[in-house]
């Protein structure tokens, strides 16, 4: 397939070749959307059915912890075979870990099913961002994931509805259920597309040794563990010392090991250039879900608020995201795009501690909507350019595993921060505001961070 006899000025993305692509990844990505939505929105109620409030955040950072594994696989598979089988087998596990979590008699087996979710939504998200990236011309980037984050706009508006009628109607259980129910149908929209993309170059692929590619998965096995490691410290029971106390240590450990050999040389530290970019995704994607994961929790507890509304909250920031990535599409200067990334990242702080300052308080909901829609489009913002970044900071055989690390930094550093923040909230309880403080000053600043480290990205 090829777009070269197209004039460059009439080049869209819809164009000659790309149009069952792009049909494809939107039914993907919104099908993505919709599950992260509808769950996030009836978590709350899963959970309290269950007698499982003590493993609410594992149930979110478990399945970022396994998505690890999920991105290096796909990386490796991307970069030596294509896109293609990397997805087919991203959908039919995640398909699987729907069905464990939707059969679920305890909070134990959701977990369990989210942790299998996790492993192929890990691989689904590498192999759309490696086969878009080939099949789109790098001058559509920005536009590609402008689409890419226009197709959670129905979801986000509609999944927490939708995930609040279920629940009501038919029980919790049909949230994951029904997801499952329409993987089939994103699988027959998108493979046919994939299955026609050429075959990746080989040029320096086959150098690389089988060695250096199971090392990469041993680092990435042992990223995950210590990732379950640090859940389980902040879920123990407080009765059991010495377990908790030790899984911290070996999480801390196994988590910062991996994290220098799976990572750019110098993320860490946030170094200039594309480590910078990496940094930025973690510090942003760990902000943004740590808030979302614990908002709709302390509506629901804290304020007495129904599903619904808690639900209707969360539409405001996924549509306010599209909005902020159909804002950042459109500016194409280097300077401007350095800017609204830092402005972004800024944006992302101040409407999570708005959201902090009206929840606290016992304000109106719509006032905690309004500052969750406004950390929406700031995410919204500067998302999408992390992502053009890596792109173009990266050679055409080094797409799928910068691809693979870039979405890696944010499993990492998002399961790190919900670790963190389940065990803050565990340690301060649900019953009075101190535990959703806690939570939230913590996300409120790593996203204040990003924005002090956002002139980094740009070299």
């Amino acid at each position: 397939m090829t777009t070269a006899a197209i004039p460059a000025k009439a080049e869209t993305l819809f164009s000659q070749g790309r149009l069952g692509a792009c049909l494809g990844a939107i039914a993907l990505v919104s099908l993505l959307a919709f599950e992260a939505m509808a769950v996030a929105a009836a978590m709350p109620a899963i959970a309290a059915a269950l007698g499982g409030i003590g493993l609410y955040a594992i149930a979110f950072g478990g399945m970022l912890a396994t998505s690890v594994l999920g991105m290096v696989l796909a990386g490796q598979s991307c970069d030596r075979h294509g896109a293609l089988r990397a997805t087919v087998v991203g959908l039919v596990v995640f398909g699987i870990g729907l069905l464990v979590a939707g059969f679920a008699n305890s909070m134990a087996w959701v977990v369990a099913g989210r942790i299998v979710q996790g492993l192929g939504g890990g691989m689904l998200g590498v192999a759309l961002y490696v086969g878009m990236g080939q099949v789109v011309p790098r001058a559509l980037h920005p536009s590609l994931f402008a689409m890419l984050a226009a197709a959670w706009i129905l979801p986000g508006l509609l999944g927490p509805l939708a995930a609040a009628w279920l629940v009501t109607q038919w029980g919790w259980p049909a949230v994951f259920l029904g997801v499952a129910a329409a993987v089939p149908l994103a699988a027959a929209l998108l493979l046919p597309a994939l299955s026609r993309l050429p075959a990746p170059a080989r040029a320096g692929v086959e150098a690389a040794a089988p060695a250096a590619a199971a090392r990469r998965l041993g680092w990435a096995a042992l990223a995950a563990t210590g990732a379950l490691l640090l859940h389980g410290a902040g879920s123990a029971g407080s009765s059991v010392l010495l377990f908790p106390a030790l899984a911290l240590v070996l999480g801390l450990a196994f988590a910062c090991a991996a994290a220098v050999h799976l990572l750019p040389q110098g993320t860490l530290v946030a170094a200039p250039g594309l480590p910078a970019v990496m940094a930025l995704r973690g510090l942003i994607a760990s902000a943004f879900a740590t808030a979302e994961v614990f908002i709709p929790l302390a509506l629901i507890r804290q304020q007495g608020r129904s599903l619904t509304q808690a639900g209707l909250v969360l539409s405001a920031g996924a549509v306010l995201w599209s909005c902020g990535s159909a804002v950042q599409s459109r500016i194409s200067e280097t300077k401007h795009r350095r800017r609204a990334l830092q402005g972004g990242l800024s944006v992302v702080a101040v409407g999570i501690a708005l959201v902090a300052g009206h929840l606290l308080t016992g304000h109106s909901a719509w006032w905690v909507a309004a500052g969750w829609a406004l950390a929406g489009f700031g995410i919204g913002l500067s998302f999408p350019m992390l992502s053009v970044l890596t792109l173009s900071l990266s050679a055409p055989t080094e797409q799928g595993h910068n691809a693979s690390a870039l979405q890696l930094s944010d499993a990492l550093c998002s399961s790190a921060a919900l670790a963190v923040a389940g065990a803050l909230f565990n340690l301060a309880g649900d019953r009075g505001p101190e535990g959703y403080a806690l939570v939230l000053a913590l996300a409120a600043s790593l996203a204040l961070m990003g924005a002090l480290l956002g002139r980094r990205a740009f070299v």
